[in-house]
């Protein structure tokens, strides 16, 4: 058992280790011209829709909140929904992210093939650039894993922290394009220690 304890430690070390060389690599991974092209068409997009399988799926999620938090409308859509009549979310000129990491994800497809037919602009984020996906896509981000932090390498643990990583970075630059004030996420962030904090100053003023 001690033996095992301490392969697992030497494991869990080399995971951080491996998660933090992967995301050091993605910023020379990602192009500025295509960068600059996803947050101007997020930032013109009236509605935006993400959507992705397992992992990816979880981290689309993530981003749908993200757009939320900074007053873009959005909202995750299941493969599974959006291929019985989810897609009607989306209409001309909104925006639709799909992730997946081989590009090959049976249920993202027919969404693109519906996203280019309502006019509604598709970001792809595959690691594989000769994809379905990427090939259908109006604009591409890729994103590299050079492996995931299992032996098998086999789980979508740094997969998942690249993806994360990267729709962080379009939150970022979305506030910087939009001038998004922290006073309005104050007004939609009133819960929880963020909430008080970013309020405080509101409340003490009305006291005084």
């Amino acid at each position: 058992m001690g033996t095992q304890m301490e392969n697992a430690w030497h494991a869990a070390q080399r995971a951080f280790q491996i998660e933090a060389d992967a995301l050091a690599g993605m910023a020379g991974a990602i192009s500025e011209e295509s960068f600059r092209r996803a947050v101007t068409a997020l930032a013109r997009a009236p509605r935006i829709a993400a959507s992705g399988c397992g992992h990816s799926g979880i981290a689309c999620r993530h981003f749908a909140h993200l757009m939320c938090c900074i007053e873009r409308p959005a909202r995750f859509l299941s493969p599974s929904e959006a291929l019985h009549g989810g897609m009607g979310f989306l209409q001309k000129g909104d925006a639709m992210l799909l992730a997946s990491r081989g590009g090959r994800t049976g249920e993202l497809i027919p969404m693109l093939d519906i996203c280019r037919k309502k006019g509604v602009t598709v970001l792809a984020v595959t690691e594989n650039l000769h994809s379905p996906l990427a090939a259908g896509a109006d604009i591409v981000l890729p994103f590299l894993v050079p492996c995931e932090t299992d032996r098998f390498n086999s789980q979508g643990t740094t997969s998942f922290v690249v993806l994360a990583a990267l729709f962080d970075a379009l939150q970022t630059a979305l506030i910087e394009l939009t001038g998004y004030q922290n006073a309005q996420f104050a007004l939609i962030h009133p819960g929880g220690a963020v909430g008080e904090r970013l309020n405080r100053g509101k409340s003490e003023g009305k006291e005084g």
